[in-house]
């Protein structure tokens, strides 16, 4: 079983929709998951058009990929490295770090995630 980053077992992120890179509601990840979606975070208007800006419109349903496209307050597993663009643009979204991956902790700090605690 995962842990998430206070060394606890992961709690799932959200099942509708449904996240995950397994789509099974958890922010697990594995070598191939390139992008590593660990963080639970509840994603916000200003959230979702800077990813959009940065080429990936989370907003668009891409059926083939079981993704239904987001709405502002829809929780989702997203990419540690694009949460921490967010950071550094003054737009990340807020957290749930019960249902956000340990593996978070090998690119950021635990007191940076703990300001965007939900």
């Amino acid at each position: 079983m995962a842990n998430n980053v206070y060394g606890k077992p992961l709690i799932s992120c959200c099942t509708n929709p449904m996240t995950g890179y397994f789509r099974d509601g958890f922010c697990r990840t594995m070598p191939q998951d390139t992008g590593t979606h660990v963080v639970c975070a509840v994603v916000t208007k200003e959230f979702l058009a800077f990813t959009k800006q940065r080429g990936n419109d989370l907003t668009r349903p891409i059926p083939q990929w079981q993704f239904p496209g987001l709405q502002p307050g829809d929780k989702w597993c997203l990419c540690i490295s694009r949460w921490l663009e967010a950071y550094k643009a003054g737009v990340a979204p807020k957290i749930d770090l019960n249902a956000t991956h340990e593996k978070a902790l090998e690119f950021t700090k635990l007191e940076v995630l703990e300001a965007f605690k939900l």
